[in-house]
């Protein structure tokens, strides 16, 4: 994207690549440079183990991580050439990899940088041909081309006529998967091979897996922020691209609550999955359908893993019942009228404390079931196809209850450094104390083999009324 950045809004944009760029670089020369070059140095001994190590069969190879840093060492004195030449001509220069891009506003493109051969093809002009091969570089001639400011311009495999973005055709042909993931639970991924000249010669189309659907939308939405940030920095106005995260946020929802291949669980933050997980594996005789006894126990259940990254942001999934109401609606109204696809084979459980917090999750449910709002006294509350809510079990007296309220007493007095539990979490505001984190790792993580988890079978019953609802909702015919 910094690549194609310099290149926005040009009245020309010139594209070429050079051929066979790492195979170019051999043995030999990389083992010259590390020498030679005075920012290195090396006794030639080391500078041939290096050259032993980067190379395969005489030259660096593709796919190698260190190819990519060891060509632009040894193709930096071109880019200073070359920027010198675009300088002198009122035009910008770039290089990625062997993709190398002048632009210029000019009312004519330089012909020292390119020129237009008799057969109306743009060619490199006889000053950059010179330059490149001086540098121990050549030109692939079939992928040369000058791209004018009223077509569309491309640097890299993205767009520069008003900004970097993503060509539409890409993003039609994502959308398109996207739909057809939602609707028939699968797409079709188109795989070409092209030759050392660009050219297609192999085209198929294959099952697509979601990890690569996950892997074209991150990237469009990564140009988006990049184009977001842009605009904040020259106090532009930007572009909505609402409907893009949309729907990345309901591809994500369908990869991870709709195509299941075991139960989730969602719980209101990092340390309740903790409690759980080492609660299953304690009580693993009484549970087999959620735990596969073992050294050590195989869980048969996942847990969702909330993590501050780009997907909790596009989710809106960052802990606590906020997170859960807008995973509720957004689910529901995903389900009502995108997800198409054969019924899920599991079911999404949503735990959550049946305390004050969960009035807004019952509020909301109230809203996507058109029913009396809950009380928190059912065992479970089912609300669209796979997906359920399960409260805690009510305390003594129909007392409100946290999920911490199902450890013992020695579990929940246990202290560490002379520090006391405290579940309110504000232990920075009280010395002495230790938060639910400090709970849940150095506490239950660290003595699961001596807690005594019993408290917990009233939670996971629960749980298994659940999977047992589902799987006879999906025999009914």
């Amino acid at each position: 994207m910094t690549n194609g950045r310099v290149h926005v809004t040009r009245r020309f944009v010139f594209n070429a690549d050079l051929h066979d760029f790492f195979g170019t670089i051999n043995f030999g020369r990389v083992r010259g440079f590390f020498i030679k070059d005075r920012n290195f140095a090396l006794h030639p001994d080391v500078a041939t183990v290096i050259a032993q190590i980067a190379c395969f069969e005489n030259k660096l190879p593709q796919g190698s991580p260190c190819s990519p840093v060891i060509s632009n060492l040894l193709a930096h004195p071109m880019d200073i050439l070359l920027s010198s030449l675009a300088a002198k001509h009122s035009a910008s220069y770039t290089r990625y990899a062997d993709d190398l891009t002048f632009s210029t506003n000019n009312p004519t493109f330089p012909p020292e940088i390119a020129a237009l051969n008799g057969d109306h093809t743009w060619v490199p002009g006889a000053e950059l041909d010179r330059l490149v091969s001086r540098s121990g570089f050549a030109f692939n001639p079939s992928k040369t081309r000058l791209q004018y400011r009223d077509s569309r311009q491309e640097v890299t495999g993205l767009t520069v006529n008003q900004k970097v973005n993503v060509p539409a055709t890409y993003r039609y042909t994502v959308r398109a998967m996207a739909h057809s993931l939602f609707t028939t639970g699968a797409f079709e991924f188109v795989y070409k091979k092209r030759d050392a000249n660009g050219t297609i010669i192999l085209e198929n189309r294959k099952a697509g897996e979601n990890k690569q659907l996950l892997g074209m939308l991150s990237y469009i939405d990564h140009v988006d922020r990049f184009n977001h940030k842009l605009a904040i920095e020259n106090g532009r106005e930007f572009e909505s691209t609402a409907g893009r995260v949309a729907l990345f946020r309901r591809f994500l929802y369908f990869d991870l609550f709709y195509g299941l291949r075991e139960p989730i669980i969602v719980c209101e933050g990092k340390t309740d999955n903790v409690y759980l997980r080492c609660a299953i594996k304690a009580l693993s005789a009484t549970y087999p359908s959620l735990v596969e006894a073992g050294a050590p126990p195989k869980l048969k259940v996942r847990f969702y893993k909330y993590a501050e990254t780009r997907t909790g942001e596009i989710t809106e999934l960052t802990g606590g019942v906020g997170g859960i109401c807008k995973l509720l609606k957004h689910y529901h109204t995903d389900v009502q009228h995108c997800f198409k696809a054969p019924a899920p084979r599991f079911p999404v459980i949503v735990l959550i404390d049946n305390d004050k917090g969960a009035h807004s999750v019952y509020e909301a449910l109230a809203g996507i079931t058109k029913k009396k709002k809950p009380q928190g006294l059912a065992d479970f509350i089912h609300v669209t196809s796979n997906l359920y809510v399960v409260p805690t079990p009510r305390g003594p007296n129909n007392s409100e209850t946290a999920i911490e309220d199902f450890f013992d007493e020695a579990t929940l007095k246990e202290e560490l450094n002379g520090r006391k539990f405290d579940r309110s979490n504000h232990t920075d505001d009280k010395p002495g104390f230790y938060g639910k984190g400090h709970f849940a790792r150095d506490v239950v993580a660290k003595k699961a083999g001596t807690i005594n988890f019993d408290g917990f079978k009233a939670i996971l019953d629960r749980i298994i009324k659940v999977t047992d609802d589902y799987q006879a909702k999906l025999a009914k015919p």
